[in-house]
């Protein structure tokens, strides 16, 4: 018969249907008949107090519920439970209201903040602290995983050590950037500038005067330049210093220039007259004439040095010939402050005073040409312009820079005789020169910032700007190889900048400086 009752409680035990009659009553319905009891026994109370209360003496009756001492109130805290009506002292909260999440976010804050102060009044050293094991272990797997030695003597990020090299045949764009040169170099293409002088030389009284020319650089690497009435020469490959001439009171050197190969250098002077002199025995080799007024311009083509003078006229002087007059032309109306032969020796540009630029041609079939009408005459510049140079890879591009109230260098191309641009350089051009390794010109400039400025040809954008000067610079000059420009300023100061150094890396087989030069047109045609 037992056996029956427990097969019967044990179905009864796996049926899921109906309600549980078995077990301990569900904790809401205990709730449930509790509130219910207090309200019948409230209910009951309330009916006897009455009846007793009229019996009993007012003065034995209990008012108040008896309480412990004061000693243990105070220890007590002082918190009271809320009530709520009449339905029993608990306080039961409402579920569907609470945000559980906030409640939780905030304490986790007071625990954190508790966590840090406890840490800060603990101990100030790091490496004392004590860790616990969990924290322990994770920091061996990620050892373990950065295949460190030792997790507590190792730093992942070090700044200690520099990061091993690139190999050679990468090329770092940021370069300029992160290297300890980028204060003193700039960015150019794939290759850098420097754009501090290499080196600087006092220049004593150099006449500070945009007309002249009193600088030269010769193809024997000797510099020659006019201080005051003297004119002296330095050679760039020893550091030697020499005076070649020094002029009377009231008279000075106006222009210098070297022939193309040897150490003949001619000197335009106060007195209209162009001075040979042979420098390596320095002697005078011969004086010619033809100038009214000082000779502060001069250019050779071969034999034949052209000059340009303050009274607006060119000569062609034949150094060979007794009568060393060849032809004289007459296309300026003032001061000619400038003249350069083409790379191909064909034409001859001279910039005045008068805003002009004149293009003459050098030769015609028959010979030296006669005519005085120049070839192409361009009058764009608003002031005077005596920075010329002609480009090296195109012989019929002219680059011109105009004075203080023009600022702009200008390409001419002399065969058609058209203006390919015009870039405002915001400042005087001083000086132009094209050159011979990269497709890129420098300019020299006055006020304000008296800089040199390194442009990119065609697109004209600038590549550096050397700073340095103090005052205008008046004169600019390429050294033989054409990796060194050197500037005279007002600031009687010269500077040599490594502006133009060909790259060891991708420098041509080829040397340019055994490059043979063009030959003369004008070489071609005399006896």
């Amino acid at each position: 018969m037992s056996q029956f009752i427990f097969l019967k409680d044990v179905n009864s035990a796996l049926t899921m249907d109906g309600e549980l009659t078995i077990g301990p009553m569900p904790r809401w319905q205990k709730k449930l008949e509790a509130s219910a009891a207090n309200s019948s026994l409230n209910v009951t109370k309330s009916a006897l107090s009455v009846s007793y209360d009229a019996n009993l003496p007012s003065a034995s009756v209990a008012t108040k519920t008896p309480r412990k001492s004061s000693d243990a109130k105070k220890k007590k805290s002082q918190t009271q439970t809320p009530n709520k009506g009449d339905g029993g002292d608990r306080f039961i909260p409402n579920r569907t209201s609470t945000n559980f999440e906030l409640g939780h976010y905030l304490l986790r804050q007071e625990q954190e903040k508790s966590d840090n102060d406890e840490e800060n009044e603990g101990t100030s050293n790091v490496n004392t602290t004590k860790q616990t094991p969990a924290k322990g272990e994770h920091q061996k797997l990620i050892s373990d995983a950065l295949q460190m030695a030792d997790s507590k003597s190792t730093r992942i990020l070090s700044y200690q050590n520099k990061a091993p090299p690139a190999p050679e045949s990468h090329i770092n764009p940021l370069k300029v950037v992160y290297s300890t040169k980028t204060p003193i170099s700039s960015k150019s293409g794939s290759r850098y500038i420097p754009t501090t002088s290499e080196r600087i030389l006092d220049a004593p009284d150099i006449i500070n005067n945009f007309y002249l020319n009193l600088l030269d650089w010769s193809a024997d690497n000797i510099v020659t330049v006019a201080l005051g009435n003297s004119v002296y020469l330095w050679n760039a490959g020893t550091g030697s210093i020499q005076v070649l001439v020094e002029y009377e009171d009231g008279d000075h050197a106006c222009a210098l220039s070297w022939i193309e190969d040897g150490q003949i250098l001619a000197i335009g002077n106060k007195s209209g007259v162009v001075e040979l002199w042979d420098c390596s025995k320095v002697k005078r080799l011969r004086v010619m004439d033809g100038h009214s007024a000082r000779v502060g311009s001069l250019a050779w083509n071969s034999y034949l040095v052209s000059s340009g003078s303050l009274d607006g006229s060119i000569v062609h002087h034949d150094v060979r010939s007794r009568d060393h007059k060849v032809v004289t032309l007459n296309g300026h109306t003032q001061e000619v402050c400038g003249l350069k032969w083409s790379t191909d020796y064909k034409y001859l540009a001279s910039g005045g005073n008068d805003n002009l630029i004149n293009v003459w041609a050098a030769v015609s079939e028959s010979g030296v040409s006669t005519g005085n009408e120049p070839v192409h005459v361009f009058n764009q510049h608003q002031a005077a312009v005596r920075a010329l140079d002609w480009c090296p890879w195109q012989p019929n591009i002219l680059a011109s820079g105009g004075g203080t109230a023009d600022r702009c260098i200008k390409f001419w191309n002399v065969q058609n005789g058209s203006l390919i641009n015009s870039v405002d350089t915001k400042s005087q051009v001083c000086g132009l020169l094209w050159s011979r390794t990269y497709k890129e010109l420098i300019s020299a400039h006055g006020f304000a910032n008296n800089q040199l400025t390194i442009w990119k040809y065609p697109s004209m954008v600038k590549q550096a700007e050397l700073c340095g000067h103090t005052s205008r610079v008046l004169q600019l000059a390429l050294s033989p190889d054409g990796s060194t420009v050197m500037s005279a300023g007002a600031d009687e100061t010269l500077r040599l900048w490594n502006c133009f150094a060909t790259d060891p890396l991708t420098a041509k087989k080829t040397n340019s400086a055994t490059k043979k030069p063009n030959q003369s047109a004008f070489r071609q045609s005399i006896r």
